[in-house]
């Protein structure tokens, strides 16, 4: 799964301890963002949501530098 350098920004901006958690923190946040932001937490939530917990913990490293 590739993220655009947009989306590996959201991810790490709204990280947390599981690809899960990350996708719903993203989709909280949905109401404070302006449309075109909005539209792309959606697309980023919905690849968090497609992707297996494997590889999301192998891009971990790649988003939090851990």
């Amino acid at each position: 799964m590739y993220f655009t350098v947009e989306e590996e920004n959201l991810i790490c901006l709204y990280h947390n301890a599981d690809r899960r958690r990350t996708a719903a923190n993203l989709r909280a946040a949905l109401p404070d963002m302006d449309k075109e932001m909005a539209a792309l937490a959606c697309q980023t939530a919905d690849k968090l949501d497609t992707m297996s917990d494997a590889d999301f913990a192998a891009q971990r490293s790649h988003f939090t530098d851990e």
